[in-house]
């Protein structure tokens, strides 16, 4: 008796060490799941969508949307902020709770099926990669009537950071198809709801739908497990936009200015409609002499004709002599630069005059340079009109002494 007695204890321990055992590795086994790389996440989804096994895990139920809405204390046509999470590959909605309420309230966690690239902004077109910053979708951007997605919702890329940064590319949506390169693309029936909530809300009188998009949930433990030293400031400052509305839950207001957003906390009258994304007066004047620029560029970027071969050297000794070939440096850390002495009349005083930007800006560099180039060919110009006047002086005078003789 005593030994069956003995032996049950021994079976019982032995249990408990089995279960205890199975919990750890079970602990063990989920740890990586959480942790898992979004890329993986992605491309199970993608699978999953193709194959049929839909709604995605974690999709909130799409057949009850008003009776979710009501149990939120919601209405259907209220004004609404989405913020993108790209490493943790999900879609947030936010919504006012009306006129009265100071806070929105958070509504619903949609999986995003697909998004292209890797985590950072993106800053061109065709490099495939899905964009990072603060963007705005209008009524007119809701339904951009495209080929393939005629309603979808466009997040406006490139906004005027990316255009201060020289970001550019075109058509990034929210769209449905789980399949993207450049877009977030969710399963269609979220995308269907989605696309529902803001018609709604643009329609009852949001102008613009706030999008904030961040490579992953901005906390100091992403930050440094995500650690990239060319983001870091970057992520930095979005990081600013992403604090001040979990403190606030009111969308802020966005500007930009010398480089960076600037973020300031909304009332609650603001917070129904907080606007576009707007500029400071240092960064409207820069904006506009890159559109002053790109649009010379467009104009004047043919094939330079051969008979400029022979000025165009000339000129380019004359630049090099005088120093106005090179984009001279003011102050240690780059902060302004002067933009070469007129050398024509002809040339714009846009061109001409200095450069309200700092060198450390990838933007401004290639600003510089384009504006150099515009000079350069304006001097050219005037310099092969000078040397045709001169032929034709040379060719008048010949005439005149043939007929002399």
């Amino acid at each position: 008796m005593t030994l069956s007695r003995l032996d049950l204890r021994r079976g019982i321990l032995g249990l408990l060490v089995a279960l205890m055992a199975l919990g750890v590795a079970q602990q063990s086994s989920a740890i990586p799941l959480k942790l898992k790389d979004s890329a993986a996440v992605r491309s199970e989804r993608k699978q999953a969508a193709a194959q049929g096994k839909l709604p995605l895990p974690g999709t909130p139920d799409l057949t009850r949307l008003d009776e979710r809405l009501a149990n939120r204390g919601l209405t259907g046509d209220a004004a609404m902020l989405i913020r993108i999470f790209k490493a943790e590959s999900e879609l947030e909605v936010w919504m006012s709770r009306g006129p009265g309420a100071a806070e929105y309230a958070h509504f619903a966690t949609y999986p995003i099926c697909y998004w292209s690239g890797t985590l950072g902004p993106k800053l061109k077109e065709g490099d495939r990669q899905a964009p990072e910053g603060f963007y705005t979708v209008t009524l007119p951007r809701a339904n951009p009537n495209g080929r393939r997605w005629p309603k979808a919702l466009d997040i406006g890329f490139p906004n005027p950071f990316d255009t201060l940064h020289a970001h550019n590319g075109s058509y990034i949506l929210i769209h449905g198809g789980c399949a993207s390169i450049g877009c977030f693309a969710m399963t269609n029936g979220v995308h269907k709801e989605l696309h529902k909530l803001a018609v709604r809300a643009l329609g009852a009188g949001q102008a613009y739908i706030p999008i904030h998009v961040f490579p992953f949930r901005m906390t100091e433990q992403n930050l440094a497990r995500h650690k990239t030293p060319r983001w870091s400031s970057f992520w930095r400052n979005l990081k600013e936009g992403y604090d001040l509305f979990e403190r606030t839950h009111r969308p802020p207001r966005i500007s930009v200015c010398d480089g960076r957003y600037d973020f300031e906390a909304t009332s609650a009258l603001e917070a129904a409609n907080p606007g576009p994304i707007a500029v400071c007066p240092r960064t409207h004047v820069i904006l506009q002499e890159l559109a002053e620029i790109k649009s010379h560029v467009a104009v004047q970027n043919g094939p330079i004709p051969s008979e400029t071969k022979m000025p165009l050297a000339l000129v380019t000794a004359y630049l090099g002599w005088t120093g106005h070939g090179a984009l001279a440096k003011q102050g240690t850390n780059f902060q302004r630069q002067l933009a070469p002495k007129s050398l024509s009349v002809r040339v714009s005083p846009i061109l001409t005059r200095p450069l309200p930007c700092s060198l450390a800006l990838a933007s401004c560099r290639k600003y510089a340079a384009m504006r150099e180039r515009l000079v350069h060919e304006a001097v050219v110009r005037s310099e092969i009109r000078v040397i045709k006047k001169k032929r034709s002086k040379k060719h008048r005078h010949r005439k005149k002494k043939r007929r002399r003789h």
